[in-house]
């Protein structure tokens, strides 16, 4: 008997104490590569020593050099921040930019980073998202950043249009056209102070910045000006590119749900109702005939309007209030998020407010002295209004989503072919746990939009991104377990399909925000366009 009692103890025990030794080897793993990646600091220089090793140090850039920052406890390398005026004889209007030298070797390119809203500041690209080091909401201090963007290219985040984060000066933008103007006037006047000509310039961004980044690619290009504007390619990520209310969240919002249930566990009677809208409001017949590879025309013009008796077909708004009530802590920019909700230093503005900090990090008056940022500005992550007029119809107004005017078409229409025809190297890209632009919908605007003779896509995005080498220039391979290390294989993490100039690619269990939720695909996107790769 106990000999029976013995085999079945080890029958039953042993897979544990298995499972058990390799949790063990796991940790063992993890704890290696902390230690690979955590080496004690060496001693820290003075800034004058530092500085001099800086690559663009000089009379007119000392002024913007940024010695040190609050509780970043690590050397920052060589920094620049401050405040330059759109126009060299009206100092009451600015724009606030942080460069960050490229890390490796010199290079002659800048890649201009814009986050969007409109009316968030850039400084959330610079902080959180790819810049070379990051505080993550919930972590008690700033990380240095493997996978910052500055490991490729000189990086420079700009707070832009006027209103938005540290700028100075009153909105008076009525659209694109006037805020791009702002912008190559700036950038202008910051190339002259850094002495800078004939880089290649690459503009980037994400979200609103859909607008922007083409909007201030096309203003380069009608300066015909390569000295200062040799605009070479740009990258958007969840991108306002078409009608976003419509085509880009109406629309596909109840495949969205359909396709992403298992996550958000609505109940089958609240998706029945979805369903059922979905086709009554005809967005089913829309996506059968329009999202179809090649493209099957051109998709009609669109008023859209959900007040009044039209209020039942706005799906998108009732899938988002049913999703709080699922999960109250339910973020629409990464559908995954779960209560408690982690407090940011940035004071994201999300559904349900939760934060510890007495302060948003940029509103510190330490931060601003320490960034030459003006003393009496009230940051906040996103603010406004940036864009002035814009009429409301019906309910609807024909501006952004915070309601501005910003009048402008949207990028399919005209602006988005120049840039990708004047340089056939173009990123568009959707995270797929973005809902609130929501990958289809930009596929759709994708499909009817004309460029380089042709509408739309041929073919059906299908190429995967298979992440299978390191991208890191210290990278350990595997340690002593078979174990990836930091940056070995990650495997498939999205599709990317190229035609005609434009690449697009949709990036697998990442939100809206790109290089935070999946830093180390961004970084691939990142290689493809400055041309250090042609696949991803």
């Amino acid at each position: 008997m106990r000999s029976s009692v013995a085999s079945l103890l080890t029958v039953a025990v042993w897979p544990l104490l298995a499972s058990a030794g390799k949790f063990r080897d796991r940790i063992d793993a993890r704890n290696y590569r902390f230690e690979k990646f955590s080496q004690p600091a060496p001693v820290r220089k003075s800034f004058e020593e530092r500085s001099e090793s800086f690559k663009f140090m000089s009379n007119s850039t000392k002024p913007y050099a940024v010695e040190s920052l609050p509780e970043v406890n690590f050397d920052i390398g060589e920094l620049y921040s401050g405040s330059v005026p759109i126009d060299s004889n009206d100092t009451s209007r600015t724009l606030f930019f942080v460069f960050a030298p490229s890390l490796g070797d010199s290079v002659e390119e800048v890649t201009i980073w814009l986050n969007g809203g409109p009316g968030c500041s850039s400084l959330e690209g610079f902080f959180q998202e790819n810049g070379p080091f990051t505080w993550q909401p919930g972590t008690l201090a700033p990380v240095q950043n493997p996978y910052t963007w500055a490991n490729l290219t000189n990086m420079l985040w700009v707070d832009q249009p006027v209103g938005t984060g540290y700028t100075q000066g009153n909105a008076t933008a009525t659209s694109q056209y006037e805020t791009a103007q702002d912008f190559i006037k700036f950038f202008k006047n910051w190339e002259d102070i850094f002495g800078i000509k004939n880089y290649k310039i690459y503009v980037t961004g994400e979200s609103y910045a859909g607008r922007y980044v083409p909007y201030i690619s096309a203003a380069m290009l009608d300066q015909n000006d390569t000295t200062y504007y040799n605009l070479s390619g740009a990258l958007v990520y969840d991108p306002c590119i078409g009608d976003f209310n419509a085509i880009q969240e109406e629309y596909v919002a109840v495949p969205y749900l359909m396709e992403y249930n298992n996550i958000l566990n609505l109940n089958d009677s609240f998706m029945q109702q979805m369903e059922s809208l979905h086709q009554s409001c005809g967005y089913a017949d829309y996506i059968d005939k329009y999202l179809t590879f090649p493209a099957s025309g051109v998709q009609p013009p669109i008023y859209f309007n959900t007040s009044g008796s039209n209020a039942s077909c706005d799906v998108f708004d009732m899938a988002n209030n049913a999703l709080l009530e699922v999960n109250p802590c339910f973020d629409i920019y990464e559908i995954v998020e779960m209560c408690p909700l982690l407090s940011d230093v940035l004071g994201f503005p999300t559904e349900l407010v939760d934060n510890v900090y007495n302060q948003t990090y940029f509103n510190r008056s330490d931060v601003k002295s320490a960034m030459h940022a003006p003393s009496d500005s009230d940051w906040a992550e996103c603010k406004g209004p940036v864009f002035l007029g814009g009429p409301e119809v019906d309910g609807y107004y024909t501006g952004g989503p915070q309601g501005e005017g910003d009048l402008a078409p949207d990028p399919i229409q005209h602006v988005l072919p120049q840039v990708i025809e004047a340089t056939n190297r173009v990123l568009v890209g959707n995270g797929d746990f973005d809902m609130i632009i929501i990958t289809n919908g930009t596929l759709l605007s994708i499909q009817n939009m004309t460029w380089n003779g042709k509408l739309g896509f041929d073919e059906r995005p299908s190429t995967p991104i298979n992440i299978t080498l390191p991208d890191l220039q210290y990278a350990e391979v595997y340690d002593e377990n078979g174990l990836n290390g930091t940056d070995g294989a990650q495997g498939v993490m999205g599709i990317q399909h190229y035609e005609r100039g434009l690449m697009w690619v949709e990036t697998y269990q990442s939100g809206h925000m790109q290089p935070e939720f999946q830093p180390r695909v961004a970084y691939r996107h990142l290689s493809w366009l400055l041309g250090r790769t042609e696949e991803i």
